[in-house]
């Protein structure tokens, strides 16, 4: 893929991808996340190349992250998880075992 179509699929200019290319500017997470869209690559290993995350980085499960949210009570944390993994599992199930409940 050409600098000039990736730009246009990204939503960034030509001549500002290509100094980040060159090493004359550093992205934005944001930026980056544009880029890695236009790629059809996880946000996470452009934020690795660019040195923003260690190369062992996983991003949380959804119970950790559920379990981490200091916006949640301890009461809304764990409706959120029954909900989730219930939803889990009814999505193991099949679509058979949901249209018999």
């Amino acid at each position: 893929m050409s600098l000039r179509r990736l730009a246009d699929r990204a939503g960034i200019s030509n001549p500002y991808l290509s100094q980040i290319e060159r090493g004359l500017r550093k992205p934005s997470a944001e930026i980056l996340k544009s880029l890695a869209r236009a790629l059809s690559i996880q946000a996470e290993s452009m934020y690795v190349r660019a040195g923003l995350l260690d190369e062992g980085f996983s991003p949380p499960t959804v119970v950790e992250a559920v379990e981490a949210d200091p916006v949640l009570s301890t009461r809304q944390k764990q409706v959120l998880l029954e909900l989730y993994r219930t939803l889990i599992e009814s999505t193991a199930a099949g679509p058979e075992e949901e249209e018999k409940q």
